[in-house]
């Protein structure tokens, strides 16, 4: 039998719950969409791989114009001959987060699982995403089997110490093999903690529309790269293009789990570190 508070309590969440439809309800659209006011705010990352050249000549300075810039986060596409413990004390330094990791397949394999474990933890990072697969490596379905079965197995070994494990795409998982899409076949076969690191633009560019595959795969797009996508003009910024950003950003936040939003930009109207900034400046006037 509840006590009175515990009675208190639920009449309590009864009458927020109850508001908060009721609000939802007045602002129209569908209830997930309308209650979307109320979902934390997803915090926004940057891919380094879009200023390479400059982390390559000043990485201190990049991570500080990144902070200075607004960022919450970055991504790691290689580590610039720094330890973890040094590119740690960077983050700290200028308030950012490690929002994932670009690494290659080899690094989690066999000998090398452990280290990239270590490494990772001493940043802070806990995706490790897949950022490419060798052509031998998807050119059949039976070769995307194999991939799905090996990142079951690693999965299951970074999940015991806290880790995460994922793959991103490119445009060929969107170039079907007999009928079939190797992105189906990856993520049909793998278990629903391998995240699913969708690469907007270039998922686009290959012919594949977004929306759908976060629909299918509800929960795993847990870090999404936010990246343009043109038909007309292949340098355009995030906003800038033909992705409807708000519909997208609704499926994310209401289906895909979504944890971070990550800008990666490879095309530059700009020099890249003003490019980015643009990005993200158009982010925040959607919302974000």
């Amino acid at each position: 039998m509840r006590s009175n508070e515990e009675n208190s309590v639920s009449r309590r969440q009864f009458i927020r719950n109850s508001g908060m439809l009721a609000c939802a309800s007045m602002l129209g659209g569908k209830t997930a969409s309308a209650m979307s006011i109320f979902k934390k705010k997803i915090p926004i990352g940057v891919q380094l791989y879009s200023v390479r050249e400059e982390c390559k000549n000043n990485f201190p300075k990049v991570l500080a114009a990144i902070s200075e810039m607004g960022y919450d986060g970055v991504e790691f596409a290689g580590y610039h001959d720094r330890t973890a413990k040094e590119i740690r004390t960077l983050l700290d330094d200028n308030g950012l987060k490690a929002c994932g990791t670009h690494t290659a397949m080899d690094t989690l394999m066999a000998d090398n699982f452990q280290s990239t474990v270590d490494y990772n933890k001493e940043l802070g990072n806990e995706y490790l995403i897949v950022p490419w697969l060798s052509e031998a490596e998807h050119k059949t379905k039976q070769a995307w089997l194999k991939r799905a079965a090996l990142f079951n197995e690693i999965e299951e070994k970074a999940r015991k110490q806290g880790m995460r494990v994922g793959y991103h795409n490119h445009m060929f998982e969107f170039t079907p093999i007999n009928g079939e899409l190797p992105w189906d076949i990856f993520f049909g076969n793998t278990n629903d903690n391998v995240i699913m690191q969708f690469d907007t633009g270039n998922a686009l560019q290959g012919g594949g529309d977004p929306l759908p595959f976060l629909k299918n795969y509800p929960g795993r797009a847990v870090t999404v790269h936010v990246k343009e996508y043109s038909a007309s003009n292949p340098k355009a910024l995030v906003g800038e293009g033909d992705i409807d950003w708000k519909q997208l950003f609704d499926v994310c936040e209401t289906v895909g789990g979504t944890k971070w939003y990550i800008v990666e930009q490879e095309k530059y109207p700009y020099p890249p570190l003003e490019s980015i900034k643009r990005c993200l400046d158009n982010l925040r006037e959607m919302g974000k």
